[in-house]
């Protein structure tokens, strides 16, 4: 038996707590769906409706089909924008359908109708949700599960949601939205980031009553192994066809509002969400063509035509991920350069992403950036103090 001097034995010993803390940190995130122990047992010989797309996957097979392998009795899917398959362009209407794989009718929740209907629901012993969302307030998954989560509470249905990583998760930023802008791009009173899975945040709509019957709902929700709010996720499928990676979804909550603007994303590029510009632009070092993609932008803004701006892919991944904080700047820089010109859409498109008239009224009087901030930070602390009651992780 070897005995080591007492000074060895303590700096082993705070190595191993090192390593102890750090193993912990670096341990893999297992999304709900990879946990299927925690949630076959309670699909078990029930009839099952399920709300996915491409991205609801186990492993590398979609959701429904691993239900299916496993006896679990799926009658019914859901699709919301992008489709079940997820190769549908932002914005198009979703026709119910068939999948051709499985033979399971497919009910659009994202064409004439947002919300299922009693009959969509009819037969239905449960509801299941398996959609990736990015922890952005206009991006429109968290607004389906929304009306999902009040039709089953108005029919009694249990409603499942197999909790995925928020990407942006690891800080809370923007203006809050107000009711006079709600709309399917932002239905409750949350900043643009609100720093939430969407486990988390169903957990909010239903606790703060945002739907109705929200007290008869039967929630649960399968929790995420190993995640913590500022661990970084990149996500093994895009979430949307104009999402394709991290730095889209990085900079999309600080660009998406020229969206009502007279200003390009790079929409119909092979970088969405990574250049900004439009024609005649004064200002940029980098000029791209729009031009039609099938299952992405048939009809991009500025189709076909020359812009010129800013190529955001320069920014590192590592950078985007340091920010704690919105980048207003790039909306700033683009208002100034169009110098009186129309800048702002006729249909309010900018105000609802924006979710209130901050922004705009902010931009027209010439605020700055900080004054700008100083505007939303009341709302905004309040609801953190709204949020902390419904996080379930770290």
């Amino acid at each position: 038996m070897i005995i080591l001097p007492k000074k060895n034995r303590v700096f082993i010993f705070l190595a191993f707590l090192l390593f102890s803390c750090s193993n912990a940190q670096t341990k893999q995130i297992i999304p709900a769906a990879d946990q299927p122990d925690l949630y076959l047992p309670l699909l078990k010989n029930k009839s099952v409706g399920v709300y996915t797309n491409q991205t609801g996957r186990v492993g590398d097979k979609y959701l429904v089909d691993f239900l299916l392998e496993n006896n679990i009795k799926v009658i019914k899917i859901f699709s919301p924008e992008h489709g079940f398959r997820g190769n549908n362009e932002d914005g198009k209407e979703i026709q119910d359908d068939k999948d051709a794989k499985t033979g399971i009718p497919i009910l659009s929740v994202y064409g004439k109708k947002k919300k299922p209907s009693v009959l969509d629901l009819a037969g239905l012993d449960i509801l299941v949700f398996d959609i990736q969302d990015v922890g952005v307030r206009f991006y429109t998954f968290i607004s389906s599960m929304s009306y999902a989560m009040e039709a089953a509470a108005e029919n009694g249905i249990p409603f499942v949601i197999l909790d995925r990583p928020n990407p942006n998760g690891f800080y809370v930023d923007g203006p809050v939205l107000k009711t006079e802008f709600k709309s399917f791009i932002g239905l409750h009173p949350v900043p643009v980031v609100y720093g939430m899975t969407i486990g988390e945040y169903a957990r909010m709509v239903k606790g703060e009553k945002w739907i109705n019957q929200a007290t008869e709902l039967t929630l649960t929700v399968i929790p995420l192994a190993n995640y913590s709010h500022d661990k970084k996720y990149e996500l093994p499928v895009a979430p949307s066809p104009n999402l394709p990676n991290s730095r889209s979804i990085y900079l999309y909550p600080s660009i998406c509002y020229f969206e009502g603007a007279e200003v390009s994303v790079g929409r119909g590029t092979s970088k969405p969400f990574q250049l900004i510009g439009y024609p005649e632009s004064p200002v940029g070092d980098t000029v791209f063509t729009p031009q039609s993609i099938s299952g992405a932008s048939l009809n991009p803004p500025f189709k076909n035509q020359l812009c010129k701006g800013f190529d955001l892919s320069r920014i590192s991944v590592k950078e985007l991920q340091n920010r704690t904080s919105i980048n207003w700047e790039f909306v700033w820089e683009m208002y100034k350069a169009h110098k009186g010109n129309p800048f702002f859409k006729a249909n309010n498109y900018f105000g609802l992403l924006a979710g209130s008239d901050l922004l705009r009224k902010s931009l027209e009087n010439g605020l700055s950036i900080e004054d700008f901030r100083a505007l939303y930070q009341t709302d905004l602390n309040d609801f953190l103090k709204i949020r902390a009651k419904y996080l379930m992780y770290e």
